[in-house]
């Protein structure tokens, strides 16, 4: 989407070199998956398949349309609004797999392999699978080693289990919990990431002393900012297909609706920092509104300080229009409820569970935390 977005040519033509080798590509693909960079001559068999397979399933699943140049395989985008949605988020891109794998799997007539293992979940049966899934593959298809099948048979299984709140697979083996979604994350890394490479004999804080540490924190960093930029475009051209470039939140006022306003701060809740449910689009008047004046000059803003109260009313606002795009089937689904609640539980340090898309649970919950702090 990047790619063609850059080039203002939706019809444009590409290959898997011409991701691999786009500015954003060769800027992000590193940080954010906790990898060597792209262009490193040693990790080049491995983003091969990292840009390739990607494409190859969008072009079997008409996504995007593939013809061959050549030794090439060269692509164009046949459904912009589909690409444009699993573009949008993980979650949105893990609803397309656990929709689009098991029509592949019935198509092919070994969907009830599958089933037959998420039923029994047994050691025998993860076993009698992987082997039957295997041979399936090498006979019908080109790859003819094991070690490739078993790369495609984990991103086949996995998402599924993942769905089915079902035990998967794991370094091979039959894994010992079930599988959830951030065990689908390939390699991606985390806030936690910092101290993965930490000497078991160095404390934390000669470990934040490290340049290796510095390093860590500076690519965690570019993530965020980056997946925040994202974010922001996302809900500044969603904002003006659907609502007219208008501010979200109603009221009298006239100015252009352009500022976007993290409801949580970024510098506070970094984890929720790309969220769009944490991210709300307001006229300059209304971003104001949002922080509060200086102490020491009551006639400028801090943008450095929450204005509490209003926080209580973008919420309240945003949770609306999160039920209405939900609700609404004519208009792209850009949020996700799941997400609503972990942005109020992370920004209001609470641990709420709410069953279900219940929207009046959430505004309850948004006028009972800030009974206790307003």
């Amino acid at each position: 989407m990047h790619y063609v977005d850059s080039k203002g040519d939706r019809n444009i033509e590409f290959s898997t070199r011409d991701i691999w080798d786009f500015e954003y590509s060769v800027e992000s693909v590193g940080d954010y998956f906790n990898k060597v960079h792209v262009l490193h001559e040693k990790a080049k068999n491995e983003y091969d398949k990292f840009f390739a397979q990607p494409l190859k399933l969008f072009g079997y699943s008409h996504i995007l349309f593939e013809s061959k140049k050549g030794n090439r395989n060269i692509y164009r985008i046949n459904n912009h609004e589909l690409l444009s949605h699993i573009a949008t988020s993980d979650r949105f891109a893990y609803r397309f797999l656990i929709n689009y794998i098991p029509k592949v799997l019935n198509d092919s007539e070994i969907y009830d392999m599958f089933e037959t293992f998420f039923t029994s979940q047994s050691k025998e049966e993860f076993k009698k699978l992987k082997k039957d899934f295997g041979d399936f593959t090498i006979k019908h298809t080109p790859i003819n080693k094991h070690k490739e099948v078993n790369r495609i048979f984990t991103k086949i299984v996995n998402p599924l289990a993942c769905y089915n709140s079902k035990f998967g697979t794991s370094g091979g083996y039959m894994s010992k919990q079930v599988i959830t979604f951030s065990d689908l994350s390939y390699n991606q890394l985390n806030f936690r990431d910092v101290y993965a490479h930490k000497p078991k004999k160095t404390s934390r804080e000669e470990w934040k002393q490290t340049e290796e540490y510095r390093a860590r924190c500076e690519s965690v960093e570019r993530v965020i900012e980056r997946e925040t930029t994202k974010a922001k475009r996302i809900l500044r051209e969603h904002n003006c297909t659907y609502r007219g470039c208008r501010s979200e939140v109603s009221g009298v006022d006239e100015d252009e609706a352009y500022p976007i306003h993290h409801i949580f701060p970024k510098s506070d809740f970094k984890k929720i920092s790309d969220y769009l449910e944490n991210l709300i689009v307001l006229t300059p008047n209304q971003h104001a509104r949002a922080h509060r004046n200086n102490e020491n000059n009551p006639h400028e803003i801090n943008y450095h300080e929450i204005n509490k109260s209003y926080q209580k009313k973008l919420l309240t606002v945003k949770a609306k229009r999160i039920d209405e795009n939900i609700s609404n089937e004519t208009v792209q689904t850009i949020y996700s409820f799941d997400k609503l609640v972990e942005v109020i539980n992370i920004g209001l340090s609470k641990d709420y569970e709410i069953v279900g898309n219940s929207y009046n649970d959430v505004i309850n919950i948004i006028n009972e935390s800030y009974s206790e702090n307003i």
